[in-house]
Formats: C-alpha cells, structure tokens, sequence
C-alpha cells in the first residue's frame, strides 16, 4: 500500500512538472511571436516614412527591444510584479534578484522560483517593448536620436511597468480595489495597460515635437507627406496581424488547465473578427468621408491596414469573454473611432506620420469602454456585461474601466509633458532643420538605408543630375545627390499638391 500511495503521489508531481513545463513553454512560443511584432512595426513604420529617414526608424525599433530589455531587466519588472508591493508601485526582483536557484534554494518569502519567473519575465517584457515602440512612429523623422534613447528608457523602466503594476499584479489599486466596490479592472490582453499607455505618450510627444516641415501650411491647407513604400509598409502590417494572435492568446499566461485551450481560441477568433471588421469599416469610411467632401477618393491601403490594427487593439481587453458577433460590433465601432481620431488629430495640426494615436489610443479606448457592455461573464459568472447580465455591478464595472483609463492618461500624459517638455526647453528634443531636410539616415546614422552609389557607383553623381535633370542639386559627401528642398530624391508631385481639411 505504501509503494502504490508512493507511486501515486509520483505521478501527481510529474503531471504538475509537466503542466508548468507546457505553460512556459507556451509563454515563451507566444513571447517569441510577440517579440516578432517589432519586426511589424519596424517594416510599417519604415515604409511609412521618407526613404531619407529609413535607417533611423528602424535604428529605433531595433533599440525599443535592446534597451527595453535591460531598463525591464533592472527596474522594470520590480516595479510592475515585484510582490509584495503597494497598490501604487512594486519593489521586488530588481535585476532578477530573489528567484531561486538549484544552488541556493530558500524558503525565504517573495522568493520565486524559476519556472514562475523567467518565462513570466520574457512575456512581459516583450508587452513592455510594444508600449514603448508605439512612440517611434508617431514621433517620426524629426526627433534626435539620443532623446529616444533616453525616453525609451523611462517608458519600458518606470512609466509602463507602474501602469501594469496598477492593473495586472495582485495588489495594484485597480483590480485589487477595496472589496466594498465589488468591482475589478478588466483588461485581459492591454488595450489599456499597453495601447492607451502608449498612445498617451505618443500624443504627447508629438504636440510638444511639433510637425515636420511642410506638412502644414499657414492658410490651413496640407501637405501630403507619403511614405516611400507602400509595399514595406503592408508586409510590416501582416506580421502585426499574426502577431496580435499571439500577443491576444497568450494572455491567457496558461494552456494546462481546464478550458485555457478554448479561451486561448476564442480570443484569437474575435482578435481575427474585430480587426476584420474595422479594417472593411475603415476602408468604406475613408472613401466615403472624402465622396462628401469633395476630395479625390481612394480605396486606401494603408488606412485599410492601420483600421485593421485598431480593431484588433480594440479586441485586447476582451476577447476572451465576448461572443464573435460582439467583436464584430466592437471592431466596426474601433474602425469608425480610428477614422474620427485620423481626422482630429490633422484638424489640430498635430503631425503623426504613422497615425500611431488613432491606432493605439483610439482602438485601446474603444476596447477597454466596450469590453463592460458585451462581456459575456464579466467579473464573474451569473454578472456578466450590461447586455447580458443587466447586473448592477456591470455597469459599476463599465465605470471602473473608464476611471482606470483615464487614471492611466493622466498618469503617462504627465509624466510624457514632464520629459519632453524638459528636453524642447533644453533643445534636446529635436534635430535641426538642416537635418530633417537633408534627412537622419545620413547625418545620425551615416548609413543611408538606399545609398544612390549602391545603385549607379559606375556612373556617379554627374550622371544622376543630368538624368534627373536637376539642377539645382547638392553634392553630398559621400557622393549622393540632394536636391535644395533636402529630400534625397527629388519630391514626388503629389508633395506640392495642397488639400484642404
């Protein structure tokens, strides 16, 4: 009797071996994914932007990842699930201190071991450099180089990880709030915690950055300034797509116990259907909003894509408790607030090249808002959401997300116009004019991302005036040609073309 009780207690710890052996390894798998995402945005954002500042976006979603991992590593983690901490703040496992070893194992309390902390900590972190790299493409083509740096830095060590302390550890103030309130903040996968964080501080920076040269002119007209490839653009889009699947999914943490399969289905489903359902929604709104006005009108590739990124920013706080009909609706409502916020963020002359606000700030306000209303449990089962519960503590509930996503602006709208309000006083923030015209690859990176030698060594710049028939080009160092109006090649027509809002 003893053997078999032996045996039997053999086998209970074997399958808890392997239950927390498949969990990280399901973290890690969707981590990996989730960290592919920077790739996405680096190729959106690249091709986003003019050809003459290529290296430099890149340059800064390659850092987003290296310096979001060491300012995580060392403070970043602490402060977000450092238990047990404050409902403000944690303050444990600075630089992955107090996890337990083979060699120095303890009983010693917040000490956790390492399957509970390094596949945790890669997930995390990965969620912490999407936060961060929502910045870059708002703040594109004209900020210095080392003031993303250094903004990097606060973002991905203290300014996220206090946000996802408030909302994701046992004790932040969110959802461990006092029991009278019998509320909870719900946002499953970030359209808060990640997407509003960082469409806050792109906003931010982008008001106090300013616009880039020629975008807005003093009659109120506009300039269209495209980005120099449509195609690098898209194919940085589909590795989004298939990048929120996982950045949805996972957010289940687990795959071993019971119904975390189906979860992990459902969310990938509605994450499929809302971004479907705002990019249509987008795409006819854009068309339909410029018939109106009178404009030329277009079936837009690139508002198709970033529509289709809203919806699924839209789907992060709920997609593991709405019915797929309900994401639909949520995505065609995410599709028509990112079409609003595209057009108030030009009628205020505030310049986003990637419209990275509307994206992110617009599809994570829409998602955190609507979860509530459809959420098929909600805070727990027999509650449900307004529609189909009616529960007092729904609407309560629907009340607590609006105050954590407004706790959440105003906390990364601060300390955003803290930082970049002091570097523009300093003049740190951005470059000079003679650098943006000329453009950052060059001048910051020295590694122009299509150096015209690259293409026509043989025949030199003589050549490529007299083949563009320009004449009043520059000679740059290194042999390429530069207009006077400091683009690389010489503008396209649409540039000098002015339409009115």
């Amino acid at each position: 009797m003893e053997n078999l009780t032996e045996k039997v207690e053999k086998l209970i710890l074997d399958e808890r071996r392997l239950a927390s052996n498949v969990d990280q390894f399901f973290l890690i798998v969707c981590g990996m994914f989730v960290l592919f995402m920077q790739a996405g945005f680096a190729f959106l954002e690249a091709g986003s932007v003019r050809s003459k500042n290529t290296t430099n976006i890149i340059m800064k979603n390659v850092l987003d990842l290296f310096i979001g991992a060491i300012s995580y590593y060392a403070v970043g983690y602490a402060f977000a699930y450092g238990e047990s901490g404050n409902p403000f703040i944690g303050h444990v496992h600075f630089f992955a201190t107090n996890v337990k070893q083979g060699f120095n194992a303890t009983l010693e309390p917040h000490v956790l071991t390492p399957d509970e902390f390094y596949a945790t900590w890669f997930f995390q972190f990965v969620f912490a450099a999407t936060a961060s790299t929502i910045v870059s493409g708002a703040m594109a083509e004209r900020t210095e180089f080392t003031t993303y740096m250094v903004y990097c830095i606060f973002l991905t060590g203290f300014v996220y990880p206090i946000v996802s302390h408030w909302g994701w550890s046992e004790s932040g103030w969110l959802v461990n709030p006092p029991e009278v309130l019998q509320v909870q903040f719900r946002d499953f996968a970030g359209s808060a915690i990640v997407h509003i964080t960082g469409g806050t501080a792109a906003l931010i920076g982008a008001i106090f950055l300013g616009p880039r040269i020629g975008r807005f002119n003093r009659d109120g007209t506009i300039n269209d300034i495209p980005g120099h490839s449509v195609t690098v653009a898209a194919l940085g889009a589909f590795i989004l797509f298939v990048g929120f699947l996982a950045f949805n999914g996972g957010s289940q943490l687990s795959i071993s116990g019971e119904g975390d399969g189906a979860t992990v289905a459902l969310a990938i489903m509605n994450t499929v259907l809302g971004g479907s359902a705002s990019a249509i929604t987008t795409m006819l709104l854009y068309k339909v909003t410029d018939v109106i006005r009178g404009n030329d009108h277009y079936w837009s590739l690139i508002v198709t894509m970033n529509g289709a990124l809203a919806g699924m920013v839209s789907m992060c706080a709920s997609c593991n408790d709405l019915y797929p009909w309900a994401a639909v609706v949520i995505g065609v409502v995410a599709g028509c607030a990112f079409i609003s916020w595209h057009y108030f963020i030009i009628a205020v002359r505030i310049d986003d090249p990637l419209d990275a606000v509307a994206v992110h700030l617009g599809g994570g306000l829409c998602g955190i808002l609507l979860g509530p209303i459809f959420a098929i449990n909600g805070l727990r089962e027999g509650v449900g959401g307004i529609i189909y519960g009616g529960h007092y503590l729904a609407f309560q509930n629907f009340g607590w997300n609006l105050l954590g996503a407004l706790a959440i602006m105003a906390w990364t709208g601060t300390i955003s116009t803290i930082l970049f309000g002091t570097m523009k006083l300093l003049g740190i923030l951005r470059v000079s004019e003679e650098v943006e015209k000329r453009g950052l690859d060059k001048i910051k990176h020295g590694e122009p991302a299509y150096p015209v030698k690259g293409y026509h060594e043989a025949e030199g710049p003589a050549y490529l005036k007299e083949r563009n028939g320009c004449h009043n080009c520059i000679e740059m160092e290194n042999g390429q040609v530069s207009s006077s109006n400091g683009l690389e090649d010489p503008p396209p027509p649409e540039f000098e073309e002015k339409s009115s809002l």
